[in-house]
């Protein structure tokens, strides 16, 4: 079987799928595929039309990799593909969507308020920026609706550093989110699987500067982790019936990761969704599975026929 891996793209976190794209591809390499390798520009159409992989291992991360656009040119030329698909992918990489999905599920998530770009520019929406940090209150976190690894992500302590850090995010994408800060244990739950979920060991990220910023998600050292999460039986089953329920509301397939925060009162909120989630040495998808008894080949195997089980 023949196998293409995306990577790179043209995304701020390009060198991060390069290095979960790589390390696919040295575990696909071992387990006997045959194996593409492919740098995602313009030419990607044209090579998958002229090569015809049997399968196309998603590694990309940020937008166009995570965002249903790859997936949806995936779905036009009849290639399998691992990862959820198109309508997953849009709702989980935006933000502001998958949020108002939660509610409407009911799932817990801190709450928050929503603004475009044009409506600081024709509306004079830093004027409605008081009034919004009033309703959610301080700290708020600050961060763009669509993106990903943390990127553009700002802590505004005090109304005098919200239009900057509303600035910041806004360079990132044309909608940012106002989310309440929740202080807590911030939590990791990956779920494989299509008709049958398998709830992943919860990994705990303790950053060891303030917030699991990107920084601290992928420089060795910076973060410590705890893999299963250090929570008591009732708090850990909780965790796990919010990411299931998060990943069956936004339709996903074949993997998802869930990223959490246990609040004071020991309730999980839910704070994204990542449908393409890292595979690097410090990823966490990787950690939970090791912890579950599958390795990084083997976790990567299971990708690949958990995706042909979707295209069946």
């Amino acid at each position: 079987m023949r196998i293409g891996v995306l990577m790179g793209g043209r995304s701020l976190e390009r060198d991060i799928s390069l290095r979960s794209g790589r390390r696919v591809c040295n575990a696909l390499l071992e387990l006997g595929y045959n194996v593409l390798e492919l740098d995602v520009d313009e030419s990607l159409v044209p090579t998958l039309k002229r090569e015809r992989p049997d399968l196309v291992y998603i590694a990309l991360h940020g937008k166009f990799g995570e965002d249903g656009t790859v997936q949806e040119l995936l779905e036009i030329l009849d290639i399998p593909y691992t990862g959820p698909g198109v309508f997953a992918s849009t709702m989980g990489f935006n933000k502001a969507l998958s949020k108002e999905i939660f509610m409407h599920e009911g799932i817990a998530t801190p709450p928050f308020f929503v603004l475009s770009e044009a409506t600081f520019q024709e509306m004079g929406a830093v004027h409605a920026l008081p009034a919004a940090a009033e309703k959610l209150g301080f700290p708020l976190v600050v961060k763009p609706a669509a993106q990903g690894s943390a990127l553009g992500v700002n802590f505004a302590s005090s109304i005098e550093v919200l239009p900057l850090a509303v600035q910041s995010a806004l360079h990132y994408d044309e909608r940012v989110l106002l989310e309440k800060y929740v202080s807590g244990t911030e939590v990791a739950a990956s779920i494989l699987g299509n008709q049958e979920l398998q709830a992943l060991p919860l990994v705990e990220t303790v950053p060891r500067s303030e917030f699991f910023d990107f920084d601290a998600r992928y420089t060795p050292g910076l973060t410590e982790y705890y893999c299963p999460a250090r929570l008591d039986e009732q708090t850990t089953a909780a965790a796990v019936d919010a990411a299931l329920r998060t990943h069956r509301a936004l339709g996903c397939l074949n993997v998802s990761r869930v990223d959490i925060i246990i609040d004071g009162e020991g309730v999980p909120q839910v704070l994204e969704l990542n449908i393409s989630p890292g595979m690097t040495e410090t990823s966490l998808l990787p950690m939970a599975a090791e912890a579950a008894g599958l390795d990084f080949k083997g976790l990567v195997h299971r990708l690949v026929n958990l995706a042909l089980e979707k295209s069946s």
